[in-house]
């Protein structure tokens, strides 16, 4: 079967078609051939020869875009096996089959019956195959073919990224680079000139120019000045077909702004300037303005001013402001008409950021001229101070003078000036001013120590012209006077403890004067010298303005007095010293060995061990028995014991024995053996039962005196002899009975004989080492309290 097409419309197309119908699709797509030998017709006779049949296909062309009434023809198919009978039935299949083409299934005629864009889709795949009508059985084997669409020059260019804003510096080169626009073209680009596009300026000549391959946009002029045109609109075409008549275009705006460069140096607009200026001006403020124009704008035009020269550079001062590029002139001292009238100022404006490429333009600087007259203006007085410091005594009587305050009129007139005092505060009310000479004098009297400064302002006028006033501040410091006289600096609550031992600080106190340090820095303490000596307690003076109180006894018992106060004598270094008396309470209160109170009231003793309710109960009863024992026991002894009587006629005859080894010291003075003695010897020998032993005293400073070297069996010895060469000891029927039981031990004597009125100097300190056994002991006569919880 031939497939062929009659669709030439264009040169190529008769081209294409010529060489298809006269030499078949050897130029256009690849050919297969399939040869069916011929079937035996039932009372024929056999056909020797095989005639070629030939299926032939190739690319099909329709164009794009057919607007004509009738469907477009695409092409035709045939089979060698057609002899236009009719017999042979034509199948199309594939992309756009049915829809898009249609095919005439006798003739083989392919149509194309909607308008087609190659933008859309460049080609169709399809498939032909022919069938006997009658048997339905395929005569060729089906074959594939493409229909394609042919492009026709109906897309313009278009600029997809318009419109353009681009900038470029002033004064560029001419050629200077400013965009690269780029236009697309929707055509096939492989098929003629439909997508060759070509660029084109058509607004903007002769600023800037375009190349028409690539389209760059370039600078055409040399110095394009900003200041001259500062916008440019430049209108961009791009023309399809290379350009040539017939094709399509499309155009862009791109909007082109000249940047600014410093070539434009700043220009004072008059060479002389004039500016009046009152001598009322105040120092520090604006008095003028000044400005250099500058063509250029951003950190081109900054522009800073300085005064070069003239008399007037030490008198003014000139700052730029950022924001209206004008020159701020200031008043840097103050004026004064009658001293000079006038002044004469050189003013310089300079460009801060330069360009060397535009140094030629220069110079960027320019100077002016200003004149500044100064104006008359009557003035109010003038102090001759800014300020004043006066001093004045407390306790000094109203009316005296403390300090003057000078004015005079500054003008030519020297007017004369009144003097007052602006009673705006209570400050103000305790002085009075003398409104002709201007002398301030007290009006109230002062106390340093309540408000040590005041404050206060006068005014002063001119009589002739009364509304100019001028101020001044005046401070007045109260001078001291010692009037005040020392005191504790606080209340000191001051303890000793029970075991405190001679000479020890238990507290340092100090002194506070209202005065001030030269009238009551340095105190003295001492004890009131009205009293009598104190025998507990005494004070030091450390010359610091510091006290110490010190203890002047071994032990303090809360039983015995658990309170003492102590006056103390206080003077100041003043003129006249001033002084005053003080009494300070001390608590005698138990404390640990380290010195920390445990408890400074004696109620508080059971309390203080943290027993609860049900111990102190059980101890309580304990104690009853224990009482309860003990009467028991010595009602029973008393009733044993025969009564002793002693005859004063013969009392040598009577022996007395008793082994009683309890009661104690009570026991001691029971029976006196000095009864049994010589009456003439009794006077002289006799001794109480409670004090030791002929022995030297020991002495504080000796520790380990003689009686601690005494052995017993020596000192028994000794008196065994003395009591055989005494003839004024008893008869032999009388006994004395001396026991020897050893050496002495570690405790020494725990006695309490002599410890009634006074205290012992023995230290029972190692009492506390020896155990819970003896931790009373330890209590009672060492130094180590109970260790109780509070």
């Amino acid at each position: 079967m031939r497939i062929t097409s009659t669709s030439c419309i264009c040169p190529v197309l008769v081209c294409l078609c010529f060489v298809q119908r006269c030499y078949g699709a050897a130029h256009h797509g690849s050919i297969k051939v399939t040869r069916n030998q011929t079937k035996h017709i039932e009372g024929e006779t056999e056909v020797h020869h095989r005639p070629k049949r030939g299926w032939v296909w190739n690319q099909f062309f329709v164009l794009e875009e057919h607007m004509g009434p009738d469907p477009q023809y695409v092409g035709k198919l045939h089979s060698n096996s057609d002899k236009g009978d009719g017999s042979v039935k034509y199948i199309l299949t594939g992309e756009g089959a049915g829809t898009i083409f249609i095919i005439d299934d006798t003739t083989g005629d392919i149509h194309s019956t909607k308008s087609l864009d190659r933008e859309q889709k460049t080609h169709y795949v399809l498939h032909a195959q022919a069938i006997d009508r009658r048997t339905n059985k395929p005569l060729e084997p089906e074959s594939e073919f493409i229909i394609k669409v042919q492009d026709i020059n109906d897309n313009a260019p278009k600029f997809t990224d318009g419109p353009y804003i681009v900038t470029v510096p002033e004064m560029s080169e001419m050629g200077t680079s400013v965009l690269q626009v780029t236009a697309t073209d929707a055509d096939d680009p492989t098929y003629g000139n439909s997508a060759r596009v070509v660029y084109s300026i058509l607004q903007g000549q002769p600023y800037f120019s375009v190349d028409p391959k690539t389209g760059v946009i370039r600078t055409a002029l040399h110095n394009m000045d900003r200041e001259a045109r500062e916008h440019y609109s430049v209108v961009i075409q791009a023309k399809d077909m290379a350009g040539q008549v017939g094709g399509l275009s499309g155009s862009t705006t791109v909007n082109i702004t000249l940047t600014d460069v410093n070539d434009n140096p700043p220009r004072f607009p008059q060479k002389h300037y004039q500016l009046y200026v009152p001598e009322s001006a105040q120092v520090g403020s604006a008095v003028g303005k000044i400005k250099a124009n500058d063509a250029d704008t951003g950190s081109n035009a900054d522009m800073k001013y300085t005064i070069i020269n003239g008399d007037g550079s030490g008198v003014f001062s000139i700052s730029t402001d950022k924001e209206t590029r004008e020159g701020i002139l200031s008043l840097k001292k103050p004026l004064n008409y009658e001293k000079k009238k006038s002044y004469t100022l050189n003013i310089e404006g300079a460009n801060t950021h330069l360009d060397f490429r535009f140094s030629h333009l220069g110079p960027f600087k320019d100077v002016t001229m200003l004149k500044v007259i100064v104006g008359d203006v009557d003035e109010p007085p003038l102090f001759t101070m800014p300020s004043y410091v006066m001093e004045v005594y407390e306790n000094a009587k109203i009316g005296t003078p403390v300090g003057t305050v000078t004015a005079h009129d500054p003008d030519a007139a020297n007017s004369l000036v009144r003097y007052f005092i602006d009673h705006n505060t209570e400050e103000d009310r305790y002085f009075t001013i003398d409104a002709s000479t201007g002398t301030i004098k007290t009006a109230k009297i002062f106390d340093r120590e309540e408000t040590p400064w005041y404050n206060i302002t006068v005014a002063a006028s001119e009589i002739d012209n009364p509304g100019l006033v001028s101020h001044v501040p005046v401070v007045v410091r109260i001078l001291d006077v010692n009037d005040n006289p020392p005191e504790l600096a606080r209340d000191y609550d001051v303890v000793v403890c029970e075991n405190t031992k001679p000479g020890q600080v238990i507290q340092t106190i100090t002194a506070i004067d209202k005065d001030n340090s030269a009238n009551g820095a340095r105190f003295h303490f001492s004890l009131d010298e009205g009293l009598s000596l104190n025998p507990n307690f005494t004070l030091r003076n450390n010359e610091d303005n510091t006290a110490s109180i010190l203890t002047k006894r071994r032990r303090y018992s809360r039983t015995t007095q658990d309170t003492y106060y102590l006056p103390v004598l206080i003077s100041d270094g003043g003129v006249p010293p001033l002084s005053s008396s003080s009494t300070l309470t001390i608590r005698v209160c138990a404390c640990e060995r380290d010195g920390r109170v445990r408890t400074c009231h004696a109620e508080a003793f059971l309390s203080s061990a943290g027993l609860s309710t049900g111990a102190l109960i059980a101890i309580l009863l304990c104690v009853v028995i224990l009482l309860a024992i003990v009467v028991l026991f010595i009602t029973l002894r008393r009733s044993k014991k025969e009564p002793l009587i002693i005859s004063e006629e013969d009392v040598r005859e009577n022996v007395v024995t008793y082994d009683d080894e309890g009661g104690g010291e009570e026991d001691t003075e029971a029976f006196d053996i000095t009864a049994l003695r010589n009456p003439s010897a009794a006077e002289e020998l006799k001794y109480r039962r409670d004090v030791r032993p002929e022995v030297k005293p020991l002495s504080r400073n000796h520790p380990s005196s003689s009686l601690d070297s005494i052995d017993v069996q020596e000192f028994i010895k000794q008196r065994l002899a003395e009591a055989d060469l005494d003839p004024s000891v008893p008869p032999y029927d009388s006994l004395q009975t001396y026991a020897y039981e050893g050496h002495r031990s570690e405790a020494g004597s725990i006695s309490s004989l002599d410890s009634a009125t006074t205290h012992s100097d023995q230290d029972y300190n190692y009492l506390g080492d020896w155990g819970p056994e003896f931790k009373k002991l330890a209590e009672l006569y060492g130094e180590i309290e109970p260790e109780r919880t509070t």
